[in-house]
């Protein structure tokens, strides 16, 4: 664990981007080989806006990491945060609970707050309009989200007291953890139950692209299923009955649209029209 740790502290930055091209080929071509659905759709067509997506988060990232180096250098030198504070404990033990409190506050509680508050949700929708879900679809976030989600992995590394090599591999989890999530490919469902127990599987993670509540507004986590099942915003529903996109935003033409996606923040809200039974 030292020499993971070690390496994680001074990660180069070709490392992290191999990470994140590696992930999106790798279950690009896993998508191909067992899909969950058989999209009828011109896949490179499909993925050019989320793409660009990806590639303005690694900007924002990128331009903001400079506060996530300093916080977590303070929070280290200060022994400040919820993990710093409790008793001496193992290597092992002190990444584990890094990565699974950073993953509350940067993942979980995110989440759940933009799609609670309505200006909020209106930028995530961009994340939620993309009709068919595939590993392209992780980082289909609007820059403004991609801000906020920064605000939220920074509260966390403060609070929780992480230093700069927990946050890289939380980060580096998270970025595959995300692509595995949204791929388009099929597990047997006994083992995607199996690995929901402990980890969000990718069936798990589906269930909240459903079009509709209460489904959409349920199963937030990134790493750890945890945290839904201790929150109660944990639910299931039969894979064969999934159809992505939100009800109030039908419209595939245009949520397929990069310019439309960049509009798409500043659109009115609409209440969901309808709300299906659990």
């Amino acid at each position: 664990m030292e020499t993971i740790f070690n390496y994680f502290e001074t990660i180069p930055s070709s490392h992290r981007s191999i990470i994140l091209v590696g992930g999106i080929t790798f279950f690009w071509l896993l998508e191909g080989a067992i899909p969950l659905f058989k999209f009828d759709y011109k896949k490179w067509k499909h993925a050019i806006p989320n793409l660009f997506f990806t590639l303005t988060t690694v900007i924002i990232n990128f331009a903001l990491a400079f506060l996530l180096l300093k916080t977590a250098d303070w929070v280290s030198a200060n022994n400040f945060g919820i993990i710093n504070w409790l008793p001496e404990m193992p290597l092992w033990l002190y990444v584990v609970l890094g990565v699974l409190f950073l993953d509350f506050f940067g993942a979980y509680l995110a989440h759940y707050t933009e799609h609670k508050i309505k200006p909020l949700w209106m930028v995530h929708l961009v994340h939620h309009s993309d009709h068919k879900v595939d590993t392209t679809t992780a980082n289909r976030h609007h820059p403004i989200e991609s801000v906020i989600r920064f605000a939220f992995t920074l509260l966390g590394v403060f609070v929780v007291g992480t230093p700069i090599a927990i946050v890289f591999i939380y980060q580096s989890m998270s970025l595959i953890f995300t692509q595995f999530t949204h791929a388009n490919i099929k597990m047997s469902p006994k083992v995607d139950k199996f690995l929901s127990y402990f980890i969000v599987s990718p069936d798990m993670h589906k269930v909240h692209h459903h079009n509709m509540l209460p489904y959409t507004d349920s199963n937030y986590g990134n790493i750890f299923s945890i945290w839904d099942r201790i929150f109660g915003t944990y639910l299931e529903l039969d894979r064969e009955k999934i159809v992505y996109g939100v009800d109030t935003f039908p419209d595939e033409v245009k949520n397929s649209s990069l310019k439309e996606l960049l509009k798409q923040p500043f659109q009115g809200y609409q209440k969901p029209t309808g709300v299906e039974e659990v």
